[in-house]
């Protein structure tokens, strides 16, 4: 079961792609694939122009087909989550999240801003056909720090919540997913041979 995360700062080194690559990390250890795409991996030109032709958009729309889950970061600016995502977000085909996990992850400066995922960022996952939308993880820039190295440090109720919405996707996924090994019994029924 493959696995996208979508990061929607242009920084690399942002508080909202730390608790991200933390939640992939934890999802690779159960043996999940999980790929990665952000803002940075498409052109900045073809964002703002919303080119949807372009082969970056065609890339982002094919990686979104072929997941089970959805895990989408952002930092939260002005009480809304990054404009930058949904430029991003804006690329996908109207129905691109129907039957999809999605875990939204959003940082910002203080906890004022947690209702931004529920009021600016989970109207735009639904009409995406989004209808399995987790709850989200949010934390203020004090719960996520970096070194002078350039390494995260998450505050432990920040790992504790996060390490929750982890286990949610991870059962999520195998709930809706079909049994591997179905086997028909049909013949062995009507033969006798299996009381039913």
């Amino acid at each position: 079961m493959s696995i996208l995360t979508l990061a929607g700062s242009p920084s690399s080194r942002s508080r909202s792609s730390a608790l991200l690559r933390h939640a992939a990390q934890r999802l690779e250890q159960r043996g999940l694939s999980v790929r990665e795409m952000g803002l940075r991996d498409i052109p900045a030109e073809e964002l703002i122009e919303g080119h949807y032709t372009s082969h970056a958009a065609a890339a982002l729309r094919r990686r979104v087909e072929g997941c089970g889950a959805v895990l989408i970061s952002t930092p939260v600016y002005k009480a809304s989550f990054a404009g930058g995502l949904k430029a991003v977000l804006d690329l996908l085909d109207e129905k691109a999240l129907a039957d999809k996990i999605v875990l939204p992850i959003a940082t910002g400066g203080s906890p004022a801003h947690l209702l931004a995922l529920e009021y600016s960022l989970k109207p735009v996952l639904s009409s995406l056909g989004a209808r399995h939308i987790l709850a989200g993880v949010y934390a203020t820039d004090r719960q996520v720090t970096f070194d002078e190295h350039g390494r995260a440090s998450i505050d432990d109720d920040v790992l504790h919540r996060l390490d929750d919405a982890v286990d949610r996707v991870h059962r999520h996924l195998y709930a809706t997913r079909p049994a591997a090994h179905a086997v028909d019994l049909g013949p062995l029924a009507a033969s006798g041979q299996l009381s039913v």
